[in-house]
């Protein structure tokens, strides 16, 4: 009896223990799922902050990020001088393409810029003279002694927009590599956009690392650019992965993917920039975004992350000229429809900009 009452006990004992490594085992299978929940939702966070932005609704996700751009918009004062509020260089423009570099240089003037200069080849300077006398226009990008004569200018200059209208001539391309590395030396904010992301595409290095430039590729210009420093195709079904994915392969260079809705990313954010355009899509508007967007990259590095609540300047000045280009956008359309191009939004940058980041 004795016997069979130690065995039952050492039964129970043993059931006992086995249920407890059981509920301990389940406990820990649960806190472990918790925990995965918790670390993914965690890396969805960070790393796809997005701010998905519509017209026809208010959000407080959209009011906050407009107010980070308005809070980098400097005030008009008499006591400013010319050129206080920016000086821009767009570096493009060659026979073939002589109202790219225009419409980048003019919508940095209308959106506040003081000065605008664009530096193309010689045979574009007359053209692009003839457009505007509010230009300042430099007929040197197709000489040997092209970069040392714009580096001359560099004291003069915030900003600059690289690629509206450059075309891919030999020369041409090599002197604006040669110009993208003597603006990393002097830590001058860049846009990179059309044919200065083909030199960006010959050879990545070029711009590795930096994250004071800003590239605005479309659809088939980050494919491109995508097959080429990751050496693998794109995978366009998730769209703000891959984005991720290319600017951390960059060293963390901002990337403004333009299309149906505009993403940005410095490589550990992703923004969404949704605010209604229309189905318009005429060439050149793409060289308004550039052109805004290299005074707003200067306005935003001289305000500061304080003025940004801690965000990247870049994120905010890039979803500010989205946001702006696309306004334009909506507003020319309601007047043009299908004629509408980019010259009719070019007029309306000062009523755009009024109502996003001045009402």
């Amino acid at each position: 009896m004795a016997d069979r009452s130690v065995s039952a006990r050492s039964v129970s004992r043993s059931r006992a223990a086995g249920w407890a490594r059981g509920a301990l085992l389940r406990g820990a299978v649960v806190a472990l799922a918790s925990f995965t929940a918790a670390l993914y939702c965690l890396r969805t966070e960070v790393l796809h902050r997005v701010f998905t932005f519509h017209s026809h609704r208010n959000s407080g996700g959209m009011d906050e990020t407009l107010q980070l751009v308005r809070n980098i918009v400097p005030p008009l004062t008499a006591e400013k001088h010319k050129g206080q509020d920016g000086r821009i260089a767009v570096i493009g423009g060659c026979s073939e393409y002589t109202g790219a570099p225009y419409f980048a240089a003019i919508a940095s003037l209308k959106v506040g810029a003081d000065l605008a200069h664009v530096f193309c080849t010689t045979d574009a300077a007359p053209v692009i003279k003839s457009y505007s006398p509010n230009l300042i226009v430099h007929p040197v990008l197709d000489k040997n002694t092209a970069v040392d004569e714009i580096v001359q200018w560099f004291p003069a200059l915030h900003a600059m927009v690289i690629g509206p209208g450059l075309g891919r001539d030999e020369m041409v391309q090599q002197n604006t590599k040669d110009l993208i590395v003597e603006c990393k030396y002097r830590g001058m904010p860049i846009v990179v956009d059309a044919d200065g992301l083909w030199v960006i595409t010959q050879e990545p290095s070029v711009i590795q690392g930096y994250t004071k430039a800003i590239l605005t590729p479309n659809v088939v210009e980050f494919a491109r650019l995508y097959t080429a420093v990751l050496d693998t195709p794109v995978d366009m079904e998730n769209e703000p992965e891959a984005l991720l994915k290319l600017s951390r392969a960059l060293g963390n260079v901002t990337i403004v993917q333009k299309g149906h809705h505009d993403l940005i990313s410095d490589g550990t954010t992703v923004l969404v920039c949704s605010l209604k355009g229309s189905g318009r899509r005429c060439g050149g508007q793409g060289d308004l975004l550039s052109g805004s967007l290299g005074l707003m990259a200067h306005w935003a590095f001289v305000a500061g992350k304080e003025k940004t609540d801690g965000i990247n300047p870049t994120l905010v000045a890039a979803f500010g000229a989205c946001a702006l280009t696309r306004q334009c956008n909506n507003q020319a359309f309601q007047k043009h429809h299908r004629s509408m191009t980019t010259s009719d939004m070019i007029a309306e940058i000062s009523t755009a900009f009024h109502k996003l980041f001045e009402s």
